[in-house]
């Protein structure tokens, strides 16, 4: 099965960037989509962004639409998630998942990473 691990979390003021690596490892058999998630204080987990394995266009929640650019390098198997013009509301746990779905949709992600924290301060 498919393992997957973030990195790149940290602390970064209101408008600043910071930029979110999920590695993966092991087999992708029957993986069609990964994703990034992210679970704010208080709050359920929740969809960024995600993408077919193969590529194509990466879909995102209206929240981050325009400022979160989520991108992948098949031949490392690496994801990113280049975040800008950042704010105290995106302080959150975020995740990489992997799943056998074409949604965003969070109970189609199978596999999860242990998440790396992002805090925003105003």
């Amino acid at each position: 099965q498919v393992q997957l691990a973030e990195s790149g979390g940290g602390s970064v003021q209101t408008g600043g960037s910071l930029r979110l690596s999920c590695a993966t490892s092991g087999s992708s058999d029957g993986v069609t989509s990964l994703g990034w998630f992210r679970q704010r204080p208080g709050n359920e987990r929740e969809w960024v962004a995600c993408i077919a394995l193969g590529g194509g266009n990466p879909r995102y929640a209206g929240s981050v639409d325009g400022r979160f650019t989520l991108s992948q390098d098949n031949t490392k198997r690496m994801m990113y998630l280049q975040m800008n013009s950042m704010k105290p509301e995106d302080t959150a746990m975020y995740y990489c998942a992997a799943g056998r779905t074409y949604s965003c949709a969070r109970d189609g992600y199978r596999y999860w990473g242990r998440g790396t924290q992002v805090t925003v301060s105003s």
